[in-house]
């Protein structure tokens, strides 16, 4: 019974919590009448073709503004979890996020170098950064005795500051407009948040969690080891590729949308852990729900909190850092 109430919980607080944010804003927070009236009008004036008097501002800020941010919010949080916890179920090592490889340092860099010389569109450039990133990361650890999974851990991070790097110096080559722009992008940026970005996350984000989803279970051998995936009948090599290519599209997806978000793919899959255990057949669902709700919940705090909207990167460190420490210190980072 007390699975089957966290399993409903995954469904409903993420509703919850969506129709709050709604709600909330720098404007001041609706009442439930309110909000439920906005919600009714748009139903008639969409589904039904009726138009009613309603108040025409609050209704732009509701669904032109709030709305687009929320949805791209969730599902940003969403896979920046799924990702984090995909390459923890492979390398089988609870410290992988998507920094470790260097796909996000790598989709950065892809990503400011759109912006600055305009060549492909940002989440484009972003993806094929943050795999080539990975590529590099697997050509510099491969050995034809035995690649091991701490040296391809280590050489991500070495790529990954190579990448970061090479941000820099984009930096310091850009003009003062558009240095400004990669610096906020980089703190992770959910301001701008529209309903076109919406359109052109929701294919490689959404699609691509589907696809780990449909291939969850998997997971659970491939954290066991090779030997025990080939047992069964499971290529580990093709699907561990087929993952890491996944994650990899989720992952440069998100930061070509909102920037760079750090801590989060590597936090919110212990969490899932502690609450549900290291099955992935549940475990894929759950950091779906609880990296979606959370961080939203930490935009709802970085747009409202001061009078100023926090990056919400910053935010995510600041949380996260004290969060993981106190994890750790209480024995909850394992892999058991």
């Amino acid at each position: 019974m007390r699975v089957q109430i966290k399993k409903a919980l995954l469904f409903i607080i993420p509703l919850i919590l969506i129709l709050f944010s709604l709600a909330w804003g720098s404007t001041g927070i609706l009442s439930i009448s309110e909000l439920f009236g906005q919600i009714a009008a748009l139903f008639q004036k969409e589904v039904l073709g009726q138009e009613i008097e309603k108040d025409q501002n609050m209704a732009t800020i509701l669904w032109q503004v709030r709305m687009p941010r929320i949805l791209l919010t969730f599902m940003v949080g969403s896979a920046l979890a799924v990702s984090g916890a995909v390459l923890q179920a492979i390398f089988r090592n609870p410290i992988v996020d998507p920094f470790s490889l260097g796909i996000s340092s790598g989709a950065a860099f892809g990503a400011a170098l759109s912006m600055l010389v305009s060549f492909f569109s940002i989440t484009l450039s972003a993806f094929l950064f943050g795999v080539l990133a990975v590529g590099i990361t697997y050509l510099v650890s491969y050995s034809k005795t035995r690649t091991t999974l701490i040296t391809m851990v280590l050489s991500g991070m070495i790529i990954s500051g190579v990448f970061t790097a090479f941000l820099t110096v984009l930096q310091y080559l850009s003009d003062p407009y558009k240095l400004q722009a990669i610096v906020q992008w980089t703190m992770g940026n959910l301001h701008t948040a529209s309903w076109e970005k919406v359109k052109t996350s929701a294919l490689p984000i959404v699609g691509g969690i589907m696809l780990i989803i449909i291939f969850r279970w998997r997971l659970n051998l491939l954290a066991l080891g090779d030997e025990e995936s080939m047992a069964v009948g499971v290529n580990p090599k093709g699907m561990k590729l087929l993952m890491v290519g996944l994650a990899t599209m989720i992952t440069a997806a998100s930061v070509a949308a909102v920037g760079m978000i750090s801590l989060f793919g590597l936090i919110v899959p212990h969490v899932t852990r502690i609450i549900f255990g290291p099955n992935n057949q549940i475990g894929v669902f759950a950091n779906v729900s609880i990296g979606g709700t959370f961080l939203l919940l930490i935009d709802d705090l970085s747009r409202t909190l001061m009078p100023f909207e926090i990056p919400v990167g910053v935010f995510t460190m600041l949380l996260g850092a004290p969060l993981f420490i106190y994890l750790m210190r209480k024995n909850a980072v394992n892999w058991n």
